[in-house]
């Protein structure tokens, strides 16, 4: 293939990053890279186990003098969050990604760019391939689904890892080791509707423009949830005019905070439509000047048809529909003060949609303490009983407690000084990462989190910063070097 990414060194770990983004692989459509992962391994002779759930282990001899070293788990996962810019044409199913550099900093033309975790993917393929870099027995661990509940974390078998000792790269600051995270799960809710015809007017409105984000890394950045602001918009409409609310979808992953939104309402009098248009307009401008601050790029979008033909949700189950989303528990519930004001316990509603028989919320609640995520479950089911909805949970994973004795943290730290001239960062985190699962699974387990610099995951504004991925390596190296010792 034709590469962009040039004079980076070593160049092969950017042409490997570029092959991978060629291959589709949102959550659930990892085969492809899945087998390019086997591939890779059986051409080069090393030992590779690819599992059911297309989660790939490859193993590698130590380097010369380190054969009888105690192996190190290095692992990532394959899967990325597949989001767009409205209008964008882009087939996650089918298509690679579009690349492109700009001052330094690589993107994806109007997509999530798979950064996250690509990086892990594209960094254990260079050390599986250089032969001339210092390391112990190395098992190189490649997981799926880790965007949707870290399922291929939770299907491996951990029985065929021998390693002690992890580096997950999947933090996304440089200079910054992450050895603690939160634990979390999948919360639907889902309420059963007979639709009815209605003939007349109809109201549409788009959200869109919005920073969005990752549910747990962003959380606290206090940005706006596009289907709470349109849950806020319909509220008033179906309180103040005679409309029957048609659709409302917005958001397409529950760890994402949603961008965009769009929604629908229905009127028999074009006189009614054209009130309700006029204060749909009045709130759009409203809550313009409460947003730009934090949103410069939010915008409404308001449009009115007439002799129009619709599929109508019940007036009842729509308002408990709207209600539920206006009581919802969302963002930061709790803090620890005494970590400098840490996320302990947020909420994300990340997807809701009105399909031809239900309706559908998700929500991604994250805790690093069991007993206030325990709390969380039944705050939400209650607030489904209220509203009559059932509710499901799914894919849930443990948060990953800190360790007071960790020799890799301690080698991460001395290498990094010594490099680079700074301390390492150590910190805890409210995202996720599939260390939590590594731990429960095996006894004794030393891991720690480290990466380069990627901001604005899970968002088409994703980018990874080209010279920090450069010096991630050597520092990879360098504490690949230091664990041969």
């Amino acid at each position: 293939m034709d590469y962009k990414i040039t004079g980076y060194e070593p160049e092969k770990l950017f042409h490997f990053f570029e092959e991978i983004s060629a291959i589709p692989r949102g959550s659930g459509n990892e085969k492809g890279i899945s087998d390019y992962l086997v591939k890779f391994a059986k051409d080069r002779g090393l030992e590779v186990i690819q599992d059911d759930a297309y989660n790939v282990v490859i193993k590698k001899a130590g380097s010369r003098g380190a054969e009888d070293h105690a192996p190190v788990m290095l692992q990532g996962h394959m899967d990325m969050v597949c989001e767009k810019r409205a209008g964008v044409e882009h087939d996650f199913e089918k298509d690679g990604l579009d690349l492109i550099i700009r001052d330094g900093r690589l993107t994806a033309n109007g997509t999530t760019l798979g950064g996250d975790n690509g990086v892990a993917v594209a960094l254990m393929l260079m050390v599986l391939d250089d032969d001339e870099i210092e390391h112990p027995p190395v098992e190189c661990v490649f997981t799926t689904e880790e965007e949707v509940g870290l399922n291929g974390a939770k299907a491996l078998d951990k029985s065929v890892l021998k390693a002690r000792t992890m580096i997950n790269m999947d933090s996304e600051d440089e200079g910054v080791a992450t050895v603690s995270c939160a634990g979390g799960l999948r919360v639907q809710f889902t309420k059963e509707i007979k639709r009815t015809t209605v003939q007349g007017s109809l109201l549409t409105l788009k959200v869109e423009g919005l920073l969005g984000g990752h549910s747990g890394q962003d959380i606290d950045k206090e940005r706006q949830n596009a289907d709470l602001l349109m849950a806020r918009m319909i509220q008033r409409l179906l309180k103040e005019t005679k409309g029957q609310l048609v659709s409302f979808n917005g958001g397409t992953k529950d760890n994402a905070i949603p961008r965009e939104c769009e929604a629908s309402l229905i009127y028999e009098s074009d006189e009614e439509a054209a009130k309700a248009e006029e204060l749909a307009c009045e709130l759009a401008e409203t809550y313009a000047e409460e947003l730009t601050p934090a949103e410069p790029d939010f915008s409404c979008e308001i449009s009115c048809e007439t002799n129009r033909t619709a599929e109508a949700i019940p007036q009842d189950a729509a308002k408990e529909f709207i209600c539920a989303m206006r009581l919802a528990p969302n963002g930061i519930q709790k803090r620890n003060i005494k970590m400098d004001g840490f996320v302990v316990v947020s909420l994300n509603l990340g997807v809701v949609r009105t399909e031809e028989d239900r309706i559908v919320m998700i929500f991604s609640p994250r805790s690093s303490v069991a007993s206030l995520q325990e709390d969380t479950k039944e705050r939400l089911n209650t607030l489904a009983e209220t509203f009559g909805f059932t509710v499901s949970h799914s894919s849930e994973y443990p948060g990953w407690s800190f360790k007071e004795d960790s020799p890799v943290r301690e080698i991460c730290k001395e290498s990094y000084k010594e490099l680079f001239g700074e301390d390492l960062k150590i910190e805890a985190i409210h995202a996720g990462l599939e260390c939590g699962l590594f731990s429960d699974a095996i006894k004794g387990l030393d891991a720690i989190a480290i990466g380069p610099t990627i901001a604005n995951c899970h968002t088409p504004d994703e980018y990874l910063t080209l010279d920090s991925f450069e010096r991630f390596y050597e520092f990879l190296k360098d504490i690949l070097s230091r664990l041969a010792k």
